[in-house]
């Protein structure tokens, strides 16, 4: 039996990325299921609580948001005291950033060299809207960067189009594990989804590894 690459592309996962045009007005008035902006509160209220529990669970001084849409989690993590900033492809989120999350978030591909260094990288429902050569892109430059990393990426959804790389949570685990990052099996961030996993750099031996997971 061999031993699965972390650079080919298994199942679940298209060629072809998405990009900025994919993510525009009509995307976020529709994609959501509510309207995807401060008149709506729920938005307010779900970010708010993922703040407080990672301040909680990580207490990072810095964050990065990469894959921020609007900044709803930039604008919760700046409102209680750390310093937060995003990154998203749409410049039409960015334009429409949250109050709390102006100037704050920038447009910009994961793809890209991320410039600058976090306490917390985080990456919620982002992956699986890239190709599987622009996920090993975007895992190398999310590497680079910090070492820590929230990671929350459906391995359900494929009914959404824009998910063309969706993928198991033992894929993640492998493709973050071949940079040196490892699950913190020891924390539970299921206050974002069941599937969320924390991914920190250690040096680990495979009998550490095997004793982890």
């Amino acid at each position: 039996m061999s031993t699965p690459d972390p650079e080919r592309p298994t199942d679940g996962g298209s060629d072809a990325g998405t990009d900025q045009r994919d993510y525009d007005e009509r995307y976020y008035a529709q994609g959501f299921g509510l309207p995807y902006d401060e008149s709506e509160p729920h938005w307010a209220n779900f970010f708010g609580g993922v703040a407080d529990n990672i301040i909680r669970q990580l207490d990072p001084h810095t964050v990065l948001d990469a894959g921020c849409a609007k900044g709803f989690l930039v604008a919760a993590l700046a409102e209680r005291g750390v310093d937060a900033t995003g990154v998203d492809i749409s410049e039409y989120a960015v334009e429409q950033a949250v109050t709390g999350a102006k100037g704050r978030v920038r447009s910009g591909s994961l793809i890209e060299p991320l410039d600058g260094r976090w306490d917390l990288v985080t990456c919620i429902e982002v992956l699986e809207h890239m190709s599987p050569a622009e996920t090993q892109l975007a895992i190398d430059n999310i590497c680079s960067v910090t070492d820590r990393v929230l990671l929350s990426s459906t391995p359900y959804d494929f009914d959404e189009p824009s998910h063309i790389n969706v993928r198991p949570v033992a894929t993640w685990a492998q493709w973050f594990a071949s940079r040196g990052f490892f699950r913190r099996t020891d924390l539970d961030a299921s206050y974002i989804t069941s599937w969320t996993i924390v991914f920190e750099r250690r040096p680990l031996t495979p009998a550490d590894v095997v004793y982890l997971y």
